[in-house]
């Protein structure tokens, strides 16, 4: 078999959207994303892109990653007391001389949150008339303060997963062709249900496809190099805690409870009965960083009838299945709310921003009226669209496609509603799409 080289698994839907900013150069175009998501390697495939059709030369492109030693050693920065890079004017100066005149230069900083007053350093390069900015960067909080008024709200933001459902197929697709290039004569033929079951398994953090299904390899690479790296740098650093043990157990509550409706007062009394004592001002900054540094999204509750968001309780969601599985051991248990965690990134991966929907309702229970609140999964909205969605495992029995419809049918407009299952096939009820969520995810269906 021929060994794995170096190869670069193409991210369409991340490189087009760069491709689409290409000579705006008065906006900053910034990718985010949780660590090795594959900020750099989309940063490599984009200039690539650039080389190909012309549009730079290898003298044009500056390429910084703030995480390489030896390249910031050559620039001159050193670490303050904070763990910052300090004296960003060194970094300007690097790149000022770098940079071929009457020319546009492509300049690329990787990592940036890394530089201590990164967005001095970057404003400046944004007002050199022949240079496009582009940088990366790990932690949500990069954008506190003013950076849009720093920037004049010249900036374009990148929002960057590790591989959706469709990309882990077609990159496994990659390795294999490569391992076996006589494949290549033959049109790929996708075991949906099979690969989906890998994908939990062995995540969709892009390096873990190289380890040919090694799960002791890619759990080690998963908590060592993804998991530890990013709690070390990204809240435990930065938020100066001490009691690594409480942080750990509050990751491995949301991590364990995903997709299960909850608020501060509820973490805090489901830590208290497992022996945690931790007060929801803690629960508060460990809950900020976790988000910070994309390892975990919250999704609000929005209330439909009254048309505003309920700030009592929330939905959690974690950015890899596969990474839960190597913190808490994998298991096929919750796999309803799995697939709910898989189809609400899709959604956010695809531009949507994402909430779970609440609806009210007057019923009779007896002689007394009372208050019935029905739940939908997911309000998907991206400007004026908006479309709901029901995910279940199966709903081949009666009982169960009703109950799961029933949702759905409480929500009188007219915008689209999906219910989205395991089971093969699709149909209508009542205007309602059902479909097959492998494939919805695989984009084959709308």
């Amino acid at each position: 078999m021929v060994q794995n080289k170096e190869i670069l698994i193409q991210r369409k839907q991340y490189t087009q959207k760069l491709k689409s900013w290409l000579g705006q150069n008065d906006l900053v175009k910034i990718v985010t994303g949780v660590r090795r998501c594959g900020k750099s390697k989309l940063f490599v495939l984009f200039q690539k892109e650039l080389l190909k059709n012309k549009i730079a030369t290898k003298n044009t492109i500056i390429s910084i990653n703030l995480e390489d030693v030896l390249q910031t050693r050559e620039i001159g920065l050193t670490y303050n007391n904070s763990g910052f890079f300090a004296d960003y004017n060194k970094l300007l100066d690097y790149v000022t001389s770098k940079l071929a005149p009457n020319k546009m230069n492509f300049v690329f900083i990787d990592e940036v949150q890394l530089l201590e007053n990164w967005q001095l350093a970057a404003n400046a390069l944004k007002l050199i008339e022949n240079v496009d900015l582009y940088l990366t960067g790990s932690n949500a909080y990069m954008f506190s303060g003013d950076l849009a008024n720093s920037f004049g709200g010249r900036y374009v933001e990148v929002k960057m997963q590790p591989f959706s459902f469709r990309e882990y197929c077609e990159a496994s697709k990659e390795i294999e062709l490569q391992n076996n290039p006589s494949l290549k004569q033959f049109v790929p033929n996708y075991n949906l249900q099979e690969l989906y079951s890998k994908y939990l398994r062995e995540s969709g953090f892009p390096q873990t496809i190289k380890f040919n299904s090694d799960t002791d390899l890619i759990y080690d690479y998963l908590m060592n190099t993804v998991y530890l790296n990013t709690v070390q740098k990204d809240i435990i650093s930065r938020y100066g805690i001490t009691d690594v043990n409480k942080l750990n157990s509050v990751i491995r509550y949301i991590f364990d409870n995903i997709g299960n409706e909850t608020s501060l007062r509820g973490i805090e009394r489901g830590l208290k009965a497992s022996g945690q004592n931790i007060s929801v001002p803690t629960l508060t900054t460990y809950l900020q960083g976790l988000m910070d540094s994309y390892l975990v999204y919250k999704c609000d509750r929005y209330d439909i009838k009254g048309k505003k968001y309920l700030d009592s309780s929330s939905k959690f969601y974690v950015a890899d299945i596969g990474l839960r599985n190597a913190i808490l051991g994998s298991s096929d248990r919750d796999l309803g709310h799995i697939l709910e965690n898989i189809v609400y990134l899709e959604l956010l991966s695809r531009g949507y921003s994402v909430s779970v929907g609440k609806i009210t309702k007057l019923v009779r229970n007896g002689q007394v009226r009372e208050n019935k609140t029905v739940e939908i999964d997911f309000i998907a909205k991206k400007k004026d669209q908006i479309e709901y969605y029901q995910v279940a495992l199966n709903v081949l029995e009666p009982e169960i496609l009703q109950r799961e419809l029933a949702p759905l049918e409480e929500i009188k407009d007219n915008y689209p509603k999906y219910l989205l299952t395991m089971d093969f096939g699709s149909g209508d009820n009542n205007g309602i799409k059902r479909m097959n969520v492998l494939k919805w995810l695989f984009n084959e269906e709308p």
